[in-house]
């Protein structure tokens, strides 16, 4: 069994990968990082900090993996917002 926080981890990814809620997620993302309202309050000094920055971390990392992707799709001819061969449910009726 995977921990909170790793579980957290892979649903925001995951959520931010799928082109229909990237967006939301982004904005999401980033109001938090902007507002005053926290998991850690930003006045108390360093702890404050460190939620915001373990979502910025988050943020970036999943966003350069969705660029880097989204690049070497468009050399390869791809479209970024396909689904790969191995996520693709394919329906077969054998009537």
């Amino acid at each position: 069994m995977s921990s909170p926080v790793q579980s957290f981890y892979t649903w925001y990814q995951t959520t931010l990968e799928n082109p229909k809620y990237r967006w939301i997620m982004v904005v999401g993302t980033l109001l938090y990082l902007l507002s005053p309202i926290d998991i850690a309050p930003d006045f108390i000094p360093i702890i404050g900090w460190i939620d915001d920055a373990v979502v910025a971390s988050m943020f970036i990392g999943a966003m350069s993996q969705i660029v880097l992707s989204g690049l070497n799709n468009k050399r390869s001819g791809l479209r970024a917002d396909t689904p790969d061969a191995a996520h693709t449910t394919v329906d077969v009726n054998y009537d």
